[in-house]
């Protein structure tokens, strides 16, 4: 019987992107997007609507605590008892949170295995300190391009994908198909599964986070035949929860970001822009969305837009 772990490392092997631009590169897929290809999604904009994709930074957002938490904020001044000339008053404020816990990019330095990080820089490189190689800080020019949505969950005719609910590689073709949109070099690809509705929905973010409907493991092929830059979803992992493979957790994470270089983008709000594209059968737009320039960082919160 063959076992989960190596036909992982099987279909890493076969779309490892490692050496495509440079032995020394961290930024992978990302450098897909182009500066024509930039130039060209900014034709994309035709009414001017801007649509933000990321949730609330608040106590209300999907994390029940344990290993992430929702953002803590601080007030460390209001103002009240200042007693400065002219009557000026000022306030200030603190965050204490994981760069994880709300809409936000995994870095190529987020997972790993076999003791190599994305292009085989060493994993030894990950300590205390942070990062050395494949940081967050390396996608600090953004990432902005041609964004595409596929809404699966609309395809389907439900609310949301039930959790375990796997997205293959053909459905991903037909939903294409369906709305009259394709998916080609250096895209932010954004799919929606309705797991972000449910969560308005029930306020449950236990249930959030103990699984998902997402992308099976045969995505990874689909992604790298299309040369796509960027994948992100309205769920917490891009990827179906629990995997399609016992014994075995985040493989398409492993594929994506360690063999394939791709920067995932995670717990959008796709809604608002799921309901304008099907109003008009628009699918695609221009997308922005930086990161934070966290030195060494793993991960970062962003505020991605959706301009149409």
């Amino acid at each position: 019987m063959i076992t989960a772990v190596p036909v992982m490392r099987e279909l890493g092997r076969k779309v490892r992107n490692w050496g495509r631009w440079g032995a020394d590169d961290e930024r992978g897929t990302t450098n897909l997007i182009t500066p024509g290809r930039v130039a060209a999604a900014a034709g994309l904009v035709r009414t001017g609507e801007v649509f933000d994709l990321g949730i609330p930074l608040d106590g209300d957002g999907p994390q029940p605590g344990g290993y992430r938490i929702n953002p803590i904020r601080l007030m460390s001044e209001t103002g009240h008892e200042q007693v400065l000339p002219g009557g000026f008053k000022w306030a200030d404020d603190y965050v204490f949170m994981p760069l994880q816990a709300g809409s936000q990019y995994d870095s190529l330095a987020h997972v790993h295995y076999d003791e190599q990080l994305y292009n085989g820089h060493p994993a030894s490189g990950l300590n205390v300190k942070g990062a050395d190689k494949c940081g967050i800080h390396t996608q600090a020019k953004g990432i902005a391009g041609r964004g595409v949505l596929l809404d699966v969950a609309r395809f389907r005719g439900v609310e949301w994908l039930d959790l375990g609910s796997v997205i293959g590689p053909d459905e991903l073709d037909m939903v294409a198909a369906a709305q009259g949109v394709e998916v080609g070099p250096g895209d932010i690809l954004l799919i929606r599964t309705g797991w972000r509705a449910k969560f308005l929905a029930d306020q449950d973010a236990a249930g959030f986070m103990a699984g998902e409907p997402g992308l099976g493991l045969g995505c990874a092929s689909w992604l790298r035949e299309r040369d796509v830059a960027v994948v992100g979803s309205d769920n917490f992992g891009v990827e179906v929860m629990p995997g399609e493979n016992a014994g075995a957790m985040f493989e398409l994470h492993m594929v994506l970001i360690r063999d394939m270089g791709m920067t995932l983008a995670e717990m959008l709000d796709l809604e608002q822009l799921a309901t304008a594209c099907a109003a008009d059968g628009a699918y695609d737009f221009f997308y922005t969305g930086a990161p934070l320039k966290f030195t060494r960082g793993v991960g970062s919160p962003i505020n991605p837009l959706a301009i149409r």
